[in-house]
């Protein structure tokens, strides 16, 4: 949507932030290079993974366009004051209104305005300064 023509409404804006949280929970962790096991690998049965506590995610890499949205969403916080960028990160994740509400010490309502201001801000910013009407 960066190269449309298309203004940036709350919903699209939010919609590009829960793709973001999406695209980095699938890109691989980050490990210490250099180190590596002694001990072989131990194969395990299929009755001994079962009983396991911790199972294997196995997920598809991100493309590459979705890596770039990615990080176009990640510039666009810098946007925000420290507590909005907080706010719209844990939404864009899938926390619920009442979780973040307990974290910020406030009313469900208080945190769904400050996160439509700050979906306010950021697309109003994309837009070049224009209003920003909610839908």
């Amino acid at each position: 949507m960066s190269g449309s023509t298309t203004a940036w409404t709350l919903d699209s804006v939010a919609a590009r932030f829960e793709e973001a949280a999406r695209t980095g929970r699938t890109l691989p962790p980050v490990r210490v290079q250099g180190y590596f096991r002694v001990w072989p690998h131990i194969v395990r049965e299929q009755w001994e993974r079962l009983a396991a506590d911790e199972q294997p995610r196995h997920y598809y890499p991100p493309s590459p366009a979705a890596i770039d949205r990615m990080l176009e969403t990640m510039r666009w916080v810098q946007w925000l004051d420290v507590d909005h960028r907080h706010l719209v990160w844990m939404r864009a994740q899938g926390d619920e209104w009442r979780y973040i509400a307990k974290r910020y010490a406030c009313c469900i309502k208080t945190v769904q305005r400050r996160w439509q201001r700050a979906m306010q801000t950021v697309a109003s910013r994309l837009n070049g300064g224009a209003h920003v009407d909610g839908e």
